[in-house]
């Protein structure tokens, strides 16, 4: 949740143009194929560009491969290997490789790691003492709780596994942060009253592109770094985030008055529906949809 961030506050100093291509900032990585895609469509997700291939297709094969270190260039070579989805702005789907770009990005405009940058711009100034980036290592550090997922076991039968110890560099710079529900409320706050980023690269959060969702055809959900869902008549603007057996999210109003911040175990973290745990604490927090 703070990969965006980091690139708006390079944006406002003036180091990165959002409207300027990807390719002309990564020419060795982007290929000509993708010449078109800009930095703000990386962010909004309109970019039109594939998922990388990882091998597995089911949990359980991805269960095996839980401690594969995936490189972040070679899940960007095999996304770009692929034709588009789209063309460029025309559509919107909601997929990491934008932010695995856009991490590469940051590493190249600053000449330093993506997770140097964003722990100097967004953990120490706000505090998130308790956030940290795993690396390549699987493990949680401090207190937390176990995930278990739905697969099949090892004698044939469907059970529950714990699943807490999994790597998390398939997600880096979209997914790979491990922080507590206090850090993320704190993060939220920070981030809903400016203190973060500011004016028009803030407003620009809030602010959603004008095209349709390329899987249902309903309009877009997702702005630069957030989502919105109309929730009790209200606006609700936030992110959510999954890997197997946790659900995660931060959400709040435009004005920040009411926010909220979930941590659950899901037994079918990346299944098609909502959490029901999660999404009856979101209308409790917020209203029906």
């Amino acid at each position: 949740m703070s990969q965006d961030e980091e690139q708006r506050e390079l944006a406002a100093e003036g180091e990165l143009d959002l409207d300027r291509s990807a390719r002309s900032y990564l020419p060795g990585l982007i290929p000509a194929s993708y010449g078109g895609v800009t930095v703000r469509q990386l962010l909004d997700h309109t970019h039109g560009i594939p998922a990388p291939d990882f091998p597995g297709t089911t949990v359980e094969e991805w269960y095996a491969g839980r401690f594969q270190v995936h490189d972040p260039e070679d899940m960007v070579r095999s996304a770009v290997s692929k034709e588009p989805e789209f063309a460029p702005g025309e559509r919107q789907h909601y997929l990491n490789i934008g932010y695995t770009i856009a991490g590469l990005l940051i590493e190249r405009v600053t000449g330093d790691t993506y997770e140097g940058q964003v722990a100097r711009r967004v953990l120490e100034p706000l505090g998130l003492c308790d956030t940290y980036f795993p690396g390549t290592s699987p493990r949680i550090t401090g207190p937390h709780n176990h995930g278990y997922q739905r697969m099949r076991l090892d004698d044939g039968t469907t059970g529950l596994r714990d699943v807490t110890v999994w790597g998390a560099t398939d997600g880096w710079a979209a997914g790979d942060i491990v922080s507590t529900t206090a850090d993320l409320e704190r993060f939220t706050q920070a981030l809903f009253a400016g203190r973060v980023v500011r004016g028009p690269l803030l407003e620009e959060m809030f602010t959603l592109p004008e095209v349709t969702d390329f899987r249902t055809g309903e309009p877009a959900a997702y702005s630069a770094g957030l989502s919105m869902k109309v929730l009790g008549g209200r606006e609700v603007w936030g992110k959510t985030g999954g890997r197997w057996g946790y659900n995660a999210a931060i959400a709040s109003t435009r004005d920040g008055s009411r926010t909220l911040v979930y941590s659950v175990n899901s037994t079918d973290a990346k299944g098609q529906d909502m959490n029901k745990v999660a999404q009856n604490i979101m209308v409790a927090a917020y209203g029906m949809p």
